[in-house]
């Protein structure tokens, strides 16, 4: 019997078992797979409505009417033509964020929309929602003076139940968010214009000196949840990046759905392009996430 041999094979035996722990913990590590980003699927579940203007002034996707209408003023419902007609603003190549976009040139009447039954999901409870979009504009120079709302959706006006952004009257321009609930519940005694009442101006999340420029786009995202609750909250973001919040609103916001519209460019001159509402309050990494998307929403429909 060799007895050295039997000595050291405790030894060994050791060797060997550390041996296997290592190898078996190498091929664990190796097996791992990485986390697999969901962002764009979990957006792309979330999207009610996108509009790239890349082939035409229609939606590329909208769970409601994906039609743009022309409309001479907001009372001439029936006198609404389908598409874009009126001649200050155009569909161009080559001059949007990702391909084509909306180029305004004047300040003129009428409006265009989309419709907002289906195309953003608005609830009587707990109700939240996203909307993006990318400007490009000089305000101190492109702007003619008078407020300007680059997006608007209500049924009857900003002043009632009314979501927008707007920059304001004359230089130096805030830029501003406003979530406007019911007038006759926030201002059941108006006296004077809505727009310069401090009750009105005391609702809303104004960013000074935004980072608006003629040779860059800027990324324009409004956020809301709980809408029509006590704790309601409307966030504005530009590029990716938190500019305000306002909370609680606990006012009720009260649509005719059928006559909610998503209006486009009041008053607003410059390019406008990548529309796009979801059906939900997103994420600040969702929010980043936009906006630095290569290809923009298209990259999310995929």
């Amino acid at each position: 019997m060799n007895h050295r041999l039997f000595r050291t094979s405790p030894i060994l035996l050791l060797l060997f078992t550390f041996a296997l722990i290592y190898s078996c913990k190498q091929k664990e590590n190796t097996e791992k797979v990485a986390p697999v980003d969901t962002t764009k699927s979990e957006l792309k579940t979330a999207l009610t409505f996108y509009a790239s203007f890349d082939n035409s002034v229609d939606a590329d996707f909208a769970l409601g009417d994906k039609r743009m209408y022309t409309v001479p003023n907001r009372q001439a419902r029936d006198s609404a033509q389908i598409g874009l007609h009126k001649p200050d603003i155009r569909r161009e190549d080559g001059k949007g964020k990702y391909g084509s976009g909306l180029v305004f040139t004047e300040r003129s009447p009428g409006y265009i929309y989309y419709p907002s039954e289906n195309n953003i999901v608005y609830s009587t409870e707990n109700w939240s929602a996203a909307i993006s979009f990318w400007l490009r504009l000089d305000p101190a120079t492109d702007l003619k003076p008078g407020y300007c709302d680059p997006i608007q959706i209500t049924d009857v006006g900003y002043n009632d139940a009314g979501i927008w952004v707007d920059f304001t009257k004359e230089n130096p321009r805030d830029f501003r968010l406003g979530v406007i609930g019911d007038r006759d519940v926030w201002n059941p005694n108006p006296e004077g214009p809505d727009n310069e009442n401090p009750i009105f101006n005391n609702r809303l999340t104004a960013v000074k000196n935004p980072p608006f420029r003629r040779d860059q786009w800027t990324h324009v995202l409004v956020n809301f949840s709980n809408l029509n609750t006590e704790i309601g909250e409307a966030s504005l973001y530009l590029n990716g990046k938190l500019m305000g919040t306002r909370e609680p609103i606990d006012t009720p916001f009260t649509w005719e759905i059928s006559k909610s519209n998503i209006y486009l460019g009041l008053g607003y001159i410059g390019l406008m392009d990548e529309l796009s509402i979801f059906n939900r309050h997103l994420t600040d990494d969702e929010i980043s996430t936009i906006y630095t998307l290569e290809n923009g929403i298209l990259s999310v429909l995929e």
